[in-house]
């Protein structure tokens, strides 16, 4: 009897006298959309969306950015988008990631550099500190602040990683799990989308990954020249930048042609 061994979209099949290595082939789901610097046609079967940082230390009133000052209001902003799109994503068999930070108690970890990132002076309120609200300790794995902000829909088959960067590809297993699940083709959402969305997204494509950041799926508590700059980087050097509008309207009209085949 054979048996399969690993992901459906990366698996291959054993007995007691036979590896079979071949992998399954799976019909493409193309889709075709308005981007910039240039239209997308892409295979939904390659692709999965990865959203960054939607936390509780992020986004939400009583966080980490909050309780230094921060306005946290406009990083709720893709909560709505993600609402619409992240079901109709699942529908069609693309991976949800989300990717959030998530320390380790002891911070062994992180070096003196990215820890002075976020207490510069060493005597404020960083990685790890509770805050005076809750207790909640700063961007620590099991933390309320590093839980998902409430009102994001997350369902049980939804893959979640941990980051210890802005890039959620140094020190992690992302890189790994996006090649067993057969993935080219990375959707971006998040925050801040020109700290850790950004620095995610220009790793991955010196991995080899292609990349597509739905700016309507992202948010930032910078200045608004930095997200300027940013859509400017990304298509000049990086990637393209859609909306989740067009996307959701490619998928309903290549779904329902595919339906319509069916009949």
């Amino acid at each position: 009897m054979m048996r399969k061994l690993g992901h459906k979209q990366n698996s291959w099949h054993v007995s007691q006298d036979l590896a079979d290595l071949r992998r399954e082939t799976f019909k493409p789901v193309v889709v075709e959309f308005d981007a910039k610097p240039q239209r997308l046609r892409l295979d939904l079967g390659r692709c999965a969306i990865v959203v960054v940082d939607m936390q509780n230390d992020f986004c939400s009133p009583g966080g980490w950015l909050a309780s230094i000052g921060v306005d946290t209001a406009p990083l709720l902003a893709p909560v709505r988008p993600l609402n619409r799109l992240l079901p109709a994503l699942r529908s069609a068999g693309v991976p949800v990631i989300w990717l959030n930070w998530g320390n380790r108690d002891d911070r062994l970890n992180l070096s003196p550099s990215v820890l002075h990132v976020y207490d510069p002076s060493g005597e404020g309120r960083g990685l790890g500190s509770p805050l005076p609200a809750n207790g909640s300790r700063v961007l620590e794995k099991g933390s309320w602040g590093a839980a998902v902000v409430d009102g994001l829909i997350l369902e049980s088959e939804d893959i979640f990683v941990d980051k210890y960067r802005m890039s959620g590809l140094w020190d992690t297993p992302l890189d790994s799990i996006l090649r067993n699940l057969g993935v080219t083709t990375l959707l971006f959402a998040g925050v801040n989308l020109d700290q850790c969305v950004m620095h995610t997204l220009q790793d991955a494509i010196c991995l080899g990954y292609d990349a597509v950041l739905l700016a309507d799926c992202c948010a930032t508590s910078s200045p608004p020249f930095c997200a300027e700059a940013t859509y400017y980087n990304i298509k000049q050097c990086y990637g393209f930048v859609a909306g989740s509008d067009a996307l959701l309207g490619a998928m309903g009209a290549a779904l329902g042609m595919a339906e319509e085949r069916l009949r």
